[in-house]
């Protein structure tokens, strides 16, 4: 609310206030309330207390006809335009002006209710807390402008790059696995039979297991021959049974003799 803009705003009211003419002051120590007519009141009448800018002003007006009987502009409180006594709670110094004559004086000014007077000082007190904050803002705002602001938008033709690892990762991990093949196993190279094994290039291939013969086994004695002759040697095992089990490819005929006379095979 700016000084100059007019507007008078009410911040206070009170129906019966009293007006007493105060001695001089005797010591620094301050006023007394006990030292003045209490009961001797030079006025009574209205009080009004408003504010126009930063400024309070402390009216006394007439109760029917509203006419000023004084008036006490404040522009800090507590200061020397409102001063309390040191006796009572009640009872205020006031400094009232003449805006004419540009004169001034000191004035008692006295609240028959306690409730009253605390209204009166709470009053004052809110409206100079409030321009102490209005001012403390001002020169925020005034230091704010004077601080150079960042400029933080792209120049032209400025372009701003992101790299994101993350999708990388993913890609590489998704060829290992399709490079894999289903199951996470990798496939067999070419010409190899599921569940064989292939020599190295150049290396000799197994020949197959010697059968034992009937012949043999008559050499160590005792023995009579068959009385069938033996049957054919069987035909080679398929390249998956090379390192099986040699006792498999032995004929029948040896293996039924070998059955008989106890012989065990190695």
């Amino acid at each position: 609310m700016a000084e100059d803009s007019g507007y008078e705003s009410i911040l206070c009211v009170k129906p019966e206030v009293h007006v007493y003419k105060i001695p001089p002051r005797a010591t620094n120590r301050g006023y007394r309330a006990a030292d003045w007519k209490l009961d001797e009141p030079a006025w009574s009448g209205r009080m009004k207390i408003t504010a126009m800018g930063k400024k309070a002003f402390i009216k006394m007006e007439d109760k029917i006809s509203g006419e000023l009987f004084a008036q006490a502009p404040v522009d800090q409180y507590p200061g020397i335009a409102v001063e309390a006594v040191t006796d009572s709670s009640r009872y205020f110094v006031v400094r009232i002006e003449d805006g004419n004559a540009g004169r001034h004086a000191f004035i008692g000014l006295g609240f028959a209710d306690r409730g009253d007077s605390f209204d009166f000082n709470v009053a004052l007190q809110d409206h100079f807390k409030w321009v102490k904050q209005e001012s403390e803002l001002a020169k925020q705002e005034a230091n704010q402008s004077t601080v150079p602001k960042l400029d933080l938008g792209f120049k032209e033709g400025q372009t701003i790059k992101i790299s994101i690892g993350n999708i990388k990762k993913k890609d590489g991990a998704g060829a290992k696995g399709r490079a894999m093949g289903a199951g996470g196993l990798l496939p067999p190279p070419p010409g190899v039979k599921a569940g064989g094994l292939v020599p190295p290039p150049g290396a000799p291939q197994p020949a197959a297991p010697a059968q034992p013969s009937a012949a043999t086994l008559l050499d160590f004695g005792g023995f009579d021959a068959p009385a069938d002759p033996a049957p054919a040697p069987a035909a080679a095992q398929p390249a998956q049974d090379l390192w099986g089990d040699f006792t498999a490819a032995g004929s029948g005929g040896a293996s039924q003799s070998s059955t008989k006379s106890g012989w065990v095979q190695f």
